[in-house]
């Protein structure tokens, strides 16, 4: 049998079979095995500052509220206290869901043998749906696509998570795409849509069309003030652009 078996292979190769035995498998997971714990169902655990970090981002990622996590390899409450705020801190304001998604991160920490038992709770500016709605993108330069496509289906926003964002021609990428599909879909005499980009003030990794709002030109320095990379603005600033937006909703 194991010769039959060879030489079926050798013949299948012979006749040009090859792609038929090169086939590529693929196992996509929600999430590190090493994130959760085996004894605790639906609980999370970290070892370390990034772990932390991953373990926020999950759950960002499947919208959840509260959530337990176990922190290992730490000496004292204050440490524990420390990563925590830091590791919140880094997903809101430096990581492109944690800043779309996310209005706030809380978490409350108690001693346990071996570990901290932290207690967290996020807020969300984003609903499930729009989470699962992000569609990912390797550059700017496949904004096109996403856009057009985005009219066709007559949505109403459009949020993309870009792979690779270019400092120098990044935001010009985008405008370009913007201006390609307003002009061949007739709609340059409209006023511009607002786009709005995730982190604030960093490495772009999200960016988000709102297609059913319009904002007049004399008001779009304001509004996207956000879109000037390199230009950190105040939380008040922010609030205030957030404002403008909404009320041409």
């Amino acid at each position: 049998m194991k010769k039959c078996c060879i030489l079926l292979i050798a013949l299948c190769l012979l006749a040009g079979c090859t792609p038929l035995l090169e086939r590529e498998y693929s196992t996509v997971e929600p999430h590190s095995s090493k994130l959760w714990e085996s004894e605790a169902a639906g609980t999370l655990r970290a070892e370390n500052y990034q772990d932390i970090v991953n373990d926020l981002l999950i759950l960002i990622g499947q919208h959840t509220e509260t959530a337990t996590l176990r922190l290992y390899n730490v000496d004292n409450k204050l440490q524990a206290a420390d990563l925590l705020e830091r590791a919140t801190v880094e997903v809101q304001q430096e990581t492109p869901m944690g800043a779309y998604a996310v209005e706030y991160i809380t978490s409350s920490s108690q001693a346990q043998r071996g570990y901290y038992e932290v207690e967290i709770r996020i807020s969300y500016r984003r609903t499930l749906e729009q989470i699962q709605a992000v569609v990912n993108a390797t550059s700017p330069e496949a904004l096109y696509a996403l856009l057009d496509t985005a009219l066709t289906e007559e949505r109403t926003e459009l949020a993309v998570r870009v792979g690779y964002w270019s400092p120098e021609n990044g935001q010009t990428q985008v405008e370009e795409a913007l201006s390609r599909v307003r002009e061949e879909r007739g709609l340059l005499e409209r006023p511009m849509w607002p786009v709005l980009y995730y982190p604030d003030g960093g490495p772009v990794g999200l960016i988000e069309f709102l297609l059913d709002q319009e904002v007049p030109p004399e008001e779009m320095e304001a509004v996207d003030g956000q879109a000037e990379l390199g230009e950190e603005q105040s939380p008040e600033e922010s609030a205030e652009n957030e404002e403008k937006i909404g009320s041409k909703g």
